[in-house]
């Protein structure tokens, strides 16, 4: 897969331009790095001295609070903490900004490429280590050696690439190469280790490879190793060079080299063999179940639960809808709108099909008290799913019962005989999505053009105990109101038009937690819980499902 790059430039005094990174802390106690504009957003009310900072202004439902350095997300309340740091501060651009570079990426390019037309560390890193590859993938030398750097074209000055950084206590760690200055440089980010500690060897060549010879991976140092490791895993495979799979020593099928840790990825990269003398243990699906073991779940009518397109309420405006949610205000304060941006003093600046309501109407949600236009109300109202609810772009309350747009498909569920990890004192319930492929409908983004539903039938897991059957409980009242998946652009593969999850966090491996999506997880029932209740349904929403 090609995917199209680019290199940004920021002004000298943003947060990119005087080498500033604010960073959150993930699950696993490390930190990540914030996009570079949600940076600049931060450290631009931190420099004006503001208690705290609102992020939902750029699309996040986050707000900054700096007395605490914490992250809240203003749907599940849930806190992270943050840090701000100091990086290197690049060399500034002088003169007008550069015109995009690019370098030929045809697989059937020649074995020596052309010299990169752009001098910047990201280009020379990525022709530092394709030019070798593909010339041993021509003449039959595994040998990586650096290529040298050429001089920078007249008029472009050459940004210096830092020294690559792991992070404390991490060995083998894999990197990504991230924008961070003003000039279009880039700079390494260690990210997570290798996932499995299985160690690589070099099997014997085979017939007709006499030519070829282990890479000297001893000569290079760490920083070497995870350059190459990084350009190949993110560019060589794009660019046409062959890799081996990893193989393991029980002769099963190939793994992704990435489970083999460095050695791996560049043994794999220069097209020598790999053995795994320990493979690597990802389980995603349970041992084979006979149908006479699976159980019924007590407590929970039925195994099987089907749901096809429902139609939007029909019979009431907008305008009826939101009058059961709203106050009228006379007399508004000097606060913007959040939908517009406008003062809520002036006419709403909504500037799409006109709703039957004046513009300079203001109305006050009954239960958070945020306020808004009417008119941008009832607009926001039009370009939803329409369906009697609505919920506050600022805080995210409900108001009445929220739908989304899942597809027609299935939901089975059971009991398996086999414990979770963390869970060895119950059984599993197991659960499975199946939703055909089929046709966008009016709530969708392109209607009446196909969607895919890739992955499916999907297996996710839960544990059997009190708490986990209340998920499940739950999860049918989201099934039932079409919030589980919706239609969109997957952030995993990039495709549009295709089914994907909608912010309810499932468990789809079995019996590992090598991929964050397995176990043991200890706070992930809360976890779901929470999303669950971000999305209207809590314990009173089984009551009015039995009501």
């Amino acid at each position: 897969t090609i995917r199209p790059v680019r290199r940004s430039y920021y002004d000298p005094s943003s947060a990119p331009g005087k080498g500033v990174v604010w960073e959150w802390e993930n699950d696993s106690g490390s930190w990540t790095p914030y996009d570079m504009d949600v940076g600049i957003t931060i450290q631009r009310a931190y420099e004006k001295q503001h208690p705290w900072v609102d992020l939902s202004a750029i699309g996040f439902c986050y707000v900054i609070d700096f007395a605490t350095m914490g992250q809240i997300n203003r749907q599940t309340r849930r806190k992270r903490r943050v840090r701000r740091r100091l990086d290197m501060v690049y060399p500034l651009v002088s003169g007008a900004l550069p015109k995009a570079q690019s370098w030929p990426t045809s697989p059937g390019a020649a074995a020596a490429p052309p010299l990169p037309t752009c001098a910047c560390p990201q280009c020379l890193l990525v022709m530092s280590v394709k030019a070798p590859v593909s010339a041993a993938a021509v003449t039959g030398s595994a040998t990586l050696q650096p290529r040298r750097t050429p001089p920078a074209p007249p008029g472009v000055p050459r940004a210096p690439a830092p020294t690559p950084k792991a992070p404390d206590g991490v060995s083998g760690a894999r990197g990504t190469l991230k924008p961070l200055a003003a000039q279009g440089s880039w700079r390494q980010a260690a990210s997570t280790p290798a996932l499995s500690s299985a160690s690589a060897t070099a099997s014997p060549p085979g017939a007709g490879s006499g030519k070829a010879t282990r890479p000297g991976l001893g000569t290079l140092s760490r920083s070497h190793l995870q350059r190459l490791a990084i350009a190949q895993s993110r560019v060589l495979i794009a660019s046409g060079v062959p890799t081996v799979p990893v193989k393991n020593l029980t002769g099963s099928s190939p793994v992704n080299p990435a489970l083999a840790g460095i050695t791996g990825i560049l043994m794999s990269a220069a097209g020598l063999p790999v053995c795994l003398t320990r493979p690597p243990k990802l389980v995603l699906h349970p041992p084979p179940v006979n149908k006479s073991e699976i159980q019924s779940i007590p407590g929970i009518s039925h195994t099987c639960r089907k749901t096809t397109k429902k139609q939007a309420k029909k019979g009431k405006t907008p305008e009826e809808v939101l009058k059961k949610y709203l106050q009228k205000v006379r007399h508004p304060p000097d606060e913007d709108c959040t939908i517009c941006m406008e003062r809520l003093s002036a006419p709403s600046g909504y500037k799409g099909p006109q709703p039957a309501v004046k513009p300079d109407l203001v109305g006050k949600l009954v239960k958070c008290g945020h306020i808004f236009h009417l008119h941008c109300l009832v607009a926001m109202y039009n370009n939803g799913n329409k369906d009697g609810s609505l919920q506050c772009p600022t805080c995210k309350s409900i108001y009445g019962v929220k739908t989304g747009t899942q597809p027609p498909g299935k939901m089975e569920y059971h009991i398996i005989p086999h414990a979770l990890p963390g869970h060895a004192d119950c059984k599993t319930i197991r659960i499975i999505y199946n939703i055909p492929p089929g046709v966008q409908g009016p709530e969708h983004p392109n209607p009446g053009k196909s969607f895919t539903a890739r992955g499916f039938p999907r297996h996710c897991y839960l544990p059997d105990s009190e708490k986990g059957r209340k998920v499940l409980k739950l999860l049918l009242v989201a099934w039932d109101r079409r919030l589980i998946f919706a239609v969109g652009t997957s952030s995993t593969t990039g495709e549009s038009d295709t089914v994907i999850w909608n912010e309810i966090h499932h468990k789809t491996e079995f019996g590992s937690n090598l991929t964050g999506h397995g176990y043991p997880d200890i706070n992930y029932l809360d976890n779901v819980l929470a999303e669950l209740a971000a999305q209207g349904i809590t314990e009173e929403s089984l009551m009015q499902e039995k009501d």
